[in-house]
């Protein structure tokens, strides 16, 4: 047996074994008026890309019609992979004049299942579309490719003076492409903004094959409709995205990272305002983990507090240009919040290894969530500040008998909440539909919203009609069906 071979039966095991049930069976979905794949599909495809490029090997395709946390699981038998736009036009004007279904793919880190096949869509992925094309070295503005990997357009940027706008834990997988069609945030989000304000252009292919060119890298530019916004946030429903021009501002000379523990979460606010005083312009990220998150990170990730044990704890960061001056201002607060009681104890980094230890806590969060399985409900919530917290003693005694454990840490800077819950059984659909039901009634109740950050994909799309408005729904569907008359991309996701 081939090493080759070996290596193959052991990724099919791994995701055999790990692999959800079926999501078509798991969530009784109705399969939409789509062709399926044929011989000849195949050999079209094979004339539009070399044959390596043409997966229809179930081992090789059981990654991508699988999510990264194992909620759901596709049957599509075949995966694409073009380099060029044009690849992606002619691919999708094929599909759309023989009504198969597409999944666009970036890194596979969708949260919510968006970037997996439901049933056995056509799964087009942006993997080898990865350069860089170009940087101007006088704005900061980056050109490149939708399948470049986040971490690697940084790590690009690094030399030249820049710093790409999103910090997210998936960073080293995810791709830019994925990132601006979930309008991605991150950690630094208080200091740079989301997607929708550091893309300056985009160029996208619609369902018919039509290259549409909005690649324009002006910070200002109101000629007409800006229709990059359509497609930013879209999840690959109105079409996909092929290239991204992004606003990349001058990369911070001097940083340092803080990581606080504090009593209650009362002064876990009280502390953020005097933040916000005392740090303003220097301020790139404020993270809040409570109790149960860090006893799961211990447990899970074997990662320890660097202070103790406290009731919560806050991580910030500060970037700037003058080392003096950002220390000073960091130590000024400090002193502040140790007087007044506002902090119990905290420890401060301006090494970059001491800085991205303190970080790798807030990080690896994530990685400790596939252990679960079907048992981790995640949301992703956004509320207003003095309910940030006060949300989860409600969800805890509403979830009582079906829940083990609930917890929240998130981005206190944007409002941004990522409430977990560890059921005590595996999660049914009617179980997991039940708690759903309580969750996004509680954020409804404190006028929050229930995605923040991961956009709607698959899992959350069922209740678009209970969150947006009807006339608001209506608009979007005649938007989708303007772009996508057929209903191909991405089917089954946020709009249903």
């Amino acid at each position: 047996m081939s090493k080759l071979l070996k290596f193959q039966i052991t990724l099919f095991r791994r995701y055999s074994q790990n692999s959800p049930e079926y999501t078509k069976k798991k969530f009784n979905v109705i399969r939409g008026n789509y062709n399926s794949i044929q011989k000849e599909d195949i050999q079209h495809f094979r004339k539009i890309l070399d044959s390596k490029r043409v997966v229809t090997d179930s081992v090789d395709l059981e990654k991508y019609n699988t999510d990264w946390f194992f909620q759901v699981r596709g049957t599509s038998n075949i995966l694409l992979k073009p380099k060029t736009t044009q690849e992606v036009s002619s691919i999708l004007h094929y599909c759309n004049e023989n009504k198969l279904a597409v999944c666009p793919q970036g890194g596979n880190t969708s949260a919510l299942g968006g970037s997996v096949p439901v049933f056995d869509e056509v799964i087009v992925s942006t993997e080898l579309m990865n350069k860089i094309i170009s940087l101007d070295e006088d704005s900061g503005v980056v050109t490149c490719e939708a399948g470049c990997i986040l971490e690697n357009i940084d790590k690009y940027l690094e030399p030249k003076g820049f710093i790409v706008p999103l910090d997210i834990g998936a960073k080293g997988t995810c791709h830019i492409g994925g990132n601006v069609s979930t309008n991605a945030g991150g950690m630094r989000l208080i200091k740079f903004g989301n997607m929708h304000g550091n893309v300056l252009g985009i160029e996208a292919v619609t369902a018919n094959g039509e290259i549409l060119d909005c690649l324009s890298n002006l910070k200002k530019d109101n000629t007409g409709y800006h229709l990059k916004h359509l497609f930013i946030g879209s999840e690959g429903t109105l079409g996909f995205v092929t290239k991204v021009i992004l606003q990349c501002p001058p990369r911070p000379k001097y940083r340092n990272a803080a990581f606080l523990g504090l009593q209650n979460f009362d002064k876990v606010l009280k502390t953020f305002k005097l933040l916000k005083g005392h740090l303003a312009e220097i301020l790139s990220a404020v993270e809040v983990i409570d109790t149960p998150t860090m006893e799961f990170i211990r447990k899970e990730n074997k990662q320890d507090s660097p202070i103790g044990d406290y009731p919560f704890y806050l991580m910030i960061e500060t970037s700037g240009s003058n080392e003096q001056h950002d220390e000073e201002k960091l130590h000024l607060f400090l002193e502040e919040a140790l007087k007044t009681g506002l902090i119990l104890n905290g420890t401060v980094a301006s090494e970059p290894a001491k800085i991205q230890a303190i970080w790798s806590i807030r990080e690896n969060i994530a990685n400790g969530f596939r252990a679960y399985g079907s048992r981790m409900l995640q949301y992703d919530t956004s509320l207003p500040f003095k309910d940030y917290y006060n949300i989860l003693e409600p969800i805890k005694e509403s979830t009582e008998g079906l829940s083990e454990r609930v917890f929240g840490f998130g981005h206190l800077g944007d409002g941004n909440l990522h409430l977990q819950i560890i059921l005590k059984n595996e999660a049914t659909d009617e179980l997991k539909s039940r708690v759903d039901a309580v969750v996004f009634e509680k954020v409804a109740a404190f006028n929050g919203s229930i995605s923040a950050e991961h956009g709607i994909g698959f899992l959350k799309a069922k209740y678009m009609d209970k969150i947006k408005p009807k006339n608001t729904l209506n608009l979007m569907r005649n938007v989708k069906k303007l772009l996508d008359p057929n209903g191909i991309l991405n089917p089954y996701k946020v709009i249903v």
